[in-house]
């Protein structure tokens, strides 16, 4: 009877020995096999060269933006100064988005043909504005956008990965710094006091 049960003790021993080795096994294999979930994904996306096309697909929304709002400017503005500074936004935005439109076509970099609904938002709050109301919300917003441009323009410039697309914002970045000095200048003229930012340090999110 002993003899038995040793038998059987030896043998449910030997069995469970041999379910915790393929166990083992079966684990190592796991960890070892290369993972195909969100790590990957987001590892594909970190290293992926799109950061110069989205430069220009915002660069593009952006130029959009202010050529329109600088032909309300030009409409709805009380101000002589403010119908200038629309004037000059129609007259240089549109240059660089023709040049940008070049050096997209290029580099087959399709850019945007719409307003962001953002900017579409902008638009239409100050085409409900008219008189003082209008140049102030104007200049406030001028100002604010020139910032964050001047931003994300030096960030392509010094860190872009496209030559053609980093030399477009190479160039581009003076005639914006002047846009920001501009639209401060326009922004005390019509009583709207902003505090002057070095856009050196301002920051972006794109």
């Amino acid at each position: 009877m002993r003899i038995d049960m040793i038998r059987k003790v030896t043998f449910v021993a030997a069995v469970a020995g041999v379910s915790l080795l393929l166990a083992g096994m079966l684990l190592g294999q796991e960890s070892t096999a290369p993972s195909s979930g969100p790590k990957d994904s987001a590892a594909t996306s970190a290293s992926s060269p799109m950061t110069d096309a989205h430069f220009a697909k915002e660069a593009a929304a952006g130029g959009m933006a202010e050529v329109k709002l600088g032909q309300l400017a030009q409409e709805k503005g009380s101000s002589e100064t403010v119908k200038s500074f629309g004037q000059k936004m129609v007259q240089d935005h549109s240059e660089a988005n023709e040049k940008l439109k070049g050096v997209a076509g290029e580099q087959k970099i399709k850019l945007p043909t719409t307003l962001t609904k953002t900017d579409q938002a902008a638009y239409d709050r100050l085409s409900n504005l008219s008189g003082d109301a209008f140049d102030k919300a104007y200049a406030r917003d001028m100002v604010s956008d020139h910032v964050k441009d001047i931003a994300a323009f030096k960030k392509e410039a010094t860190g872009g990965k496209n030559e053609a697309v980093k030399s477009f914002a190479s160039e581009t970045l003076p005639t914006l710094e002047t846009h920001l000095k501009m639209a401060h200048e326009m922004a005390r003229a019509v009583g709207v006091s902003t505090a002057m930012k070095h856009t050196r340090s301002a920051n972006t999110n794109q």
